[in-house]
């Protein structure tokens, strides 16, 4: 049977080189780890912390990692709904639209194609424009059939 005598030196935190980061103006779940974990290296040992203290801080590590992933999920989520968007617009393309240009001026075009550039549809004119599907107000057949 063998003891331990000494913990090996490559296990500890301090061994661990740190890697250059950004500093960021909110706590993420690494960081309230390594804070936790630095709470459990320092404390008093012959003042422990307490089993509530512990359990309340994991709590809360659990409730902050199952924020981001909800956050991240509907982050997702509301990316596939703009895409998905883009099919419901794409039964406009042959239709002359009314819309209003950046100056206020009602201009009329027929639409030619429907595209989603990342952020939001954009509807592509004959005349080669693209506008957004927020400044039409009016949809027609077109006249030129």
């Amino acid at each position: 049977m063998s003891t331990l005598n000494s913990i090996d030196a490559n296990l500890l935190l301090s061994s661990v080189k740190s890697q250059q980061k950004q500093p960021s103006s909110s706590l993420g779940k690494d960081d309230f780890l390594k804070i936790l974990i630095t709470q459990l290296q320092n404390q008093d040992p012959l003042n422990p912390m307490e089993d509530r203290e512990f359990i309340s801080q994991m709590a809360n590590f659990s409730s902050l990692e199952q924020m981001t992933n909800l956050n991240s999920t509907m982050s997702n989520f509301v990316q596939q709904q703009k895409q998905q968007s883009m099919f419901q617009y794409s039964e406009m393309i042959g239709k002359e639209v009314t819309y209003r240009d950046d100056n206020g001026i009602e201009n009329l075009g027929v639409v030619q194609s429907v595209r989603y550039n990342g952020t939001e549809v954009l509807l592509q004119l004959e005349n080669g424009i693209d506008i957004t599907t927020s400044t039409v107000f009016k949809i027609s057949e077109s006249k030129t059939k």
